[in-house]
């Protein structure tokens, strides 16, 4: 198996690539997997055995929404360009039988195309696009995969589309015009289930758990949730925030100060490659909406607050908003609810009185992996016999 993960910014391609390795692994003592990921922290992450990764030359996103390389000296077209052979000598060497790419068709910038290209013409390995549950507002999504040749690369390269989510819930490729034959290849293999195996001993208890995710867009969120224990000196449970490592360092140094002058109700952490220590000890959960941390909310079956952002891209309000009509979590909108301290007070003590998700789950919702690694076996099944063999 060779996962594709962009990941210019953010941890979310990586962490789902790296659940979906895992368990591929562990359901075949044979299999093994590769990871190519563009995320700057992929080393803090610990890999099961026989799941490997490969770091890319890194790039950053602008304030602009504009590129540049993290390698000095190199422009972000000579970036993409070492990137994409890179990948496709990756490809050539690792001859995977199946390549799962996350999110992105064509890749960053189109650097996957000639690895598709490779593969597809050698015909010894299934192509695989994997999809999060929520892209976008449809209008903006078909306008971006127009700009990137993504729709011609999804209905021409990929065997199979495999959408992490279920239909009921939300369809991300609504109002894409994608062919009825690329339709037949989709798959809605419900949502990734994280890990319950084995944990760590949780901090003491109790305590509600607040999650930045990677922490680059979650500035606004921590400084409400130090705001409302700041505002309210009697609320509780206390708090375990986690900022995450994206977090810049001169306001994460001003939330430092912040913290340590509420003497311990709450306290703080830049990181934690465990996290799900964390979720299975919390009495409930503030959180952003991104993908990862959703599964983990439904997965740990906590009471969870979803405080989305909503630029650059609607996603994670379009998740959350989806997701408290279904009775999974409830959400604190900007427009409804404000972002206020007393609107976090309420959140955080309301928690304790909340619904677990387990009241609400249909069947099928965190299948995700299983039917995963039911696919993987289907598409070795139609390798050409030498090379399943």
């Amino acid at each position: 198996m060779l996962f594709y993960s962009h990941d210019t910014f953010g941890l979310g391609h990586l962490r789902r690539s790296r659940a979906l390795a895992a368990a591929i692994t562990s359901a075949d003592p044979k299999a093994s997997a590769m990871i190519l990921t563009g995320s700057p922290v992929a080393g803090r992450f610990a890999f099961p055995n026989r799941v490997d990764h490969m770091r890319l030359p890194g790039v950053i996103k602008r304030a602009d929404g504009s590129y540049a390389s993290r390698t000095m000296g190199m422009s972000i077209e000579e970036t993409t360009e070492l990137r994409a052979g890179l990948i496709r000598s990756t490809a050539e060497q690792f001859a995977p039988d199946i390549l799962v790419v996350d999110k992105e068709p064509t890749g960053f910038r189109g650097e996957l195309i000639p690895t598709l290209d490779l593969l597809q013409e050698r015909g010894q390995a299934r192509l695989v696009l994997g999809l999060r549950d929520v892209l976008d507002e449809p209008e903006v999504l078909r306008a971006e995969w127009e700009r990137k040749s993504a729709l011609e690369a999804a209905e021409t390269y990929y065997d199979e589309i495999w959408i992490y989510g279920l239909h009921d819930v939300y369809d991300p490729t609504a109002g894409l015009p994608l062919s009825k034959e690329t339709q037949a290849r989709m798959h809605w293999t419900g949502y990734l289930r994280r890990d319950l195996g084995e944990v760590g001993e949780p901090p003491e208890q109790p305590y509600v758990l607040i999650t930045a995710g990677g922490g680059g867009d979650g500035a606004m969120m921590v400084d409400l949730a130090i705001s409302a224990y700041e505002r309210d000196p009697s609320l509780t449970p206390r708090a375990m925030l986690v900022y995450g490592p994206f977090l810049s360092g001169d306001t994460r140094a001003a939330f430092e100060d912040r913290v340590a002058a509420l003497d311990g109700r709450v306290t703080a952490v830049g990181f934690e490659s465990q996290i799900e220590t964390l979720f299975a000890g919390a009495q409930g959960v503030i959180c952003m909406g991104g993908y990862n941390t959703f599964c983990e909310v439904l997965s740990f079956d906590k009471p969870a607050v979803i405080v989305p952002r909503t630029t650059p891209r609607l996603e994670q309000w379009i998740r959350a908003s989806r997701a408290e009509e279904l009775g999974l979590v409830t959400m604190l909108d900007e427009t409804r609810d404000g972002w206020t301290p007393e609107a976090m007070i309420g959140a955080i003590r309301a928690l304790e009185r909340q619904p677990n998700p387990s009241k609400a789950i249909s069947d099928g919702l965190l299948d995700g992996l299983d039917y995963v690694t039911e696919r993987v076996n289907a598409l070795l099944q139609q390798l050409p016999r030498e090379v399943s063999a």
